[in-house]
């Protein structure tokens, strides 16, 4: 069903992802053209995710015909696997975001209490700039989802990926200029236009623009959740380095200062928790001949800086699901300071999320909550 108007007439907001899921959605990777040697590695990192995941919440995965059997045996029978196509595996950035309304004192139909916006996708960034050629199919990943549910949906034509924004789920939004602003998005749009969609379809009434995201991110341009997030209203973690040759440094003191100086919609001043990224780490030979080069899709060439970061974990019920990409300095480090930033929470430690980040991503980029109705 698909509903007039935008969430925040309704009543709704997004909220915080640390709020009760009802289940997290994944897709499932088959690309030769991302993943290398047929997305084998990948696929059994998508495994080992959604298990994890599992043991705190329901999953659902969802897989292309011919991978569907592939999928369901190498996934526990508790995590349910439906037939779905897509492009590729992103759910957080082709998968619908879910929003609540906490009060039946509302204009609409007063029989839901969850919705979810379907944005515009155009593959990050169109045809020069995006990751492939083809993302018809990805279009109809979050229509898809809601038809699965009957969930009522929130079309939009704004081009934006869950991954660029993240919110505290009382009226605060972050995230980067480097994404939003992009021309290979929406040029159409001025900043203060965006910001009232945001405002229109998230239920927010503030946003803190990041001027740019990771180094190296370079297939999202920039999202947010290789960048910064929020652990609780008035808290956030950043990607952090103290190397100053590193080129993330400037990226990284640049968002402090942003962020250091800033208030949330409810006036409170953020505690700023820094999260030491990994490396730096670079794609290697064998990992690029593994990949399929075909034109389709964005090249993946050795050398490459992995846009490796912890920030891109994810918060399940009760559990945090976090990348480790076999640095074990930094490893350990981030699930130490994860541990202090989530004490109510099991850190969960997900080995070799490289794989992962070698598509262009990580944990946090292919899953997506639906929260839980209360």
């Amino acid at each position: 069903m698909d509903l007039e108007g935008t969430p925040a007439l309704h009543g709704c907001r997004m909220p915080a992802e640390w709020e009760p899921h009802s289940q997290t959605w994944m897709g499932w990777p088959e690309r030769p053209d991302n993943w290398r040697d047929n997305a084998e590695h990948a696929q059994r990192v998508f495994a080992k995710v959604a298990s994890a995941i599992s043991k705190f919440e329901y999953v659902t995965v969802c897989a292309s015909a011919s991978q569907w059997a592939n999928a369901r045996s190498q996934l526990p029978q508790n995590v349910r696997v439906i037939e779905m196509s897509m492009n590729d595996s992103w759910f957080r950035d082709t998968g619908p975001t879910f929003v609540v309304r906490d009060s039946n004192a509302c204009l609409g139909n007063n029989e839901w209490k969850v919705a979810a916006v379907d944005w515009n996708f155009n593959s990050w960034g169109g045809i020069e700039d995006g990751c492939y050629n083809d993302w018809s199919l990805d279009l109809l990943v979050a229509r898809k989802i809601l038809e699965i549910e009957r969930i009522p949906r929130f079309p939009h034509s704004v081009i934006l990926e869950g991954g660029s924004i993240h919110v505290d789920g009382e009226g605060t939004c972050l995230t980067t200029e480097e994404c939003l602003l992009n021309k290979n998005r929406n040029p159409h749009l001025t900043k203060e236009q965006i910001e009232d969609q945001l405002k229109a379809y998230l239920g927010v009434k503030k946003i803190i623009w990041l001027p740019r995201g990771l180094y190296g991110d370079d297939d999202t341009n920039g999202h947010i959740d290789n960048m910064c997030c929020f652990v609780k209203p008035g808290v956030v973690l950043l990607s952090w380095t103290e190397d100053e040759s590193d080129s993330q440094y400037e990226r990284s003191v640049e968002a402090f200062s942003v962020l250091y100086n800033a208030t949330d919609a409810k006036g409170r001043k953020l505690e700023i928790i820094k999260l030491h990224v990994p490396g730096p780490l670079y794609m290697t030979e064998e990992e690029a001949a593994g990949v399929v080069q075909d034109g389709e899709a964005k090249p993946r060439l050795p050398g490459t800086r992995l846009a490796a970061s912890y920030v891109n974990f994810y918060i399940a019920n009760k559990a945090i699901i976090t990348p480790q990409f076999g640095d074990q300095k930094w490893d350990d480090e981030a699930v130490r300071v994860l541990s202090l930033a989530f004490p109510a929470h099991e850190v969960v430690r997900i080995e070799g999320a490289r794989e992962i980040v070698l598509g262009g991503g990580n944990i946090h980029c292919i899953t997506q909550q639906q929260p839980a109705l209360l």
